[in-house]
């Protein structure tokens, strides 16, 4: 690894956790009260941002997406997968468990919770858009946020950076086939042309962009590239907050008609994120990795790549769909829940290291 990417990968080890992430959960909330009360009080407003389509993309959303993706793109360095080898254990389950485990053990909470438990509650003619929300949500891995789980838990960084590299550079190809095939196995029917063109916008086009801009500011050293950073941070928070604002106006009817629902769907994501991080750990633990290995593998696999979850929600399903619905559900809960899981790693240190582990 050179020199700079040593120094970028050490400050983001010790860099603190934003006030934005710390307070993810209630800004969220704040969306959800300002957007319902926005789309019922401008509803023709929102109806005509609604309506502002090519090729059935919504452009105010499309922009607002980039926006909140590329910037975390930026951050991602794939020059840093040739340290895969170095913990190709711990890489091997972080790979079985956010590809082999997550999306259809998601599939199977879905249509569990979605189709049987909760269904005499929830709104008939959204089941399956639930369904496929969730699917979404379970088969984006997580990005920029690990980066955050991964410092808490004192997680390796340079471990951290490889498996995210690797991740992104899977999903690219991955992302599109994984939920074709489980929409199509969960018997919900979705145009893949509508499908490749979300992956096109929202994974392909903002790596490559993200990429050619990192290269471009690294050329000015790693100060210039931390002061973009930093300046971009905002504004990339401010796109996210923005959609979540337009999307709650949509649902605003829904959810004051059944509060309850949002309840419902996050019992599934909760379940989801305990099993897949409990399972990530303890394979690491069986497989002899460092405890420094398994908390960012474990944490990877239970976070989810949110942004790109609600944008393929919207361009698959609409504004008013249980789809948007349900991904936002999964970026309500994935600050506290998240925390939990790294509590109860740090907290679990102890019993991971007592069968004396080697890397």
């Amino acid at each position: 690894m050179s020199a700079q990417c040593e120094a970028m990968v050490k400050q983001a080890a010790q860099a603190p956790m934003s006030l934005f992430e710390r307070y993810l959960t209630v800004w969220v909330l704040l969306c959800i009260v300002a957007g319902i009360a926005l789309g019922q009080g401008l509803p023709s407003a929102f109806q005509m941002i609604g309506k502002m389509e090519v090729a059935r993309v919504n452009l105010p959303v499309g922009v607002l997406i980039w926006v909140m993706i590329i910037p975390m793109l930026v951050k991602v360095d794939f020059g840093a997968l040739h340290q895969v080898k170095q913990h190709w254990r711990g890489i091997g389950v972080t790979l079985f468990v956010n590809w082999a485990v997550k999306p259809f053990s998601m599939a199977l909470l879905a249509w569990v919770f979605v189709r049987q438990v909760f269904a005499p509650y929830l709104p008939a003619a959204q089941l399956d858009s639930y369904v496929a929300g969730l699917i979404l949500l379970a088969a984006a891995p997580c990005t920029a946020m690990v980066f955050v789980w991964s410092r808490l838990s004192d997680g390796d960084p340079v471990f951290t950076l490889s498996q995210v590299a690797l991740n992104d550079s899977i999903m690219v190809f991955a992302f599109a086939p994984i939920v074709g095939l489980l929409l199509g196995i969960s018997a919900i029917s979705v145009p893949w042309d509508t499908l490749l063109t979300s992956v096109l916008l929202y994974i392909v086009i903002p790596v490559i962009l993200a990429q050619l801009w990192r290269r471009a500011l690294l050329r000015n050293g790693t100060a210039a590239f931390d002061a973009a950073m930093h300046a971009i941070g905002p504004v990339s928070i401010g796109a996210l907050l923005v959609t979540l604002v337009l999307l709650f106006a949509f649902q605003g009817e829904a959810i004051l008609k059944q509060p309850l629902v949002i309840a419902m769907l996050a019992v599934p994501i909760l379940i989801q994120v305990f099993f897949n991080s409990g399972l990530a750990y303890w394979l690491n633990r069986r497989v002899g990795e460092k405890h420094s290995i398994a908390c960012p593998s474990a944490l990877i696999g239970a976070s989810n790549f949110f942004e790109l979850a609600v944008a393929a929600a919207i361009s698959l399903f609409g504004f008013d769909s249980g789809a948007a619905l349900a991904t936002v559900v999964g970026v309500l809960i994935e600050v506290p829940v998240m925390l939990l899981v790294v509590r109860a790693v740090n907290a679990s240190k102890p019993w991971y290291e007592r069968r004396g582990a080697t890397a």
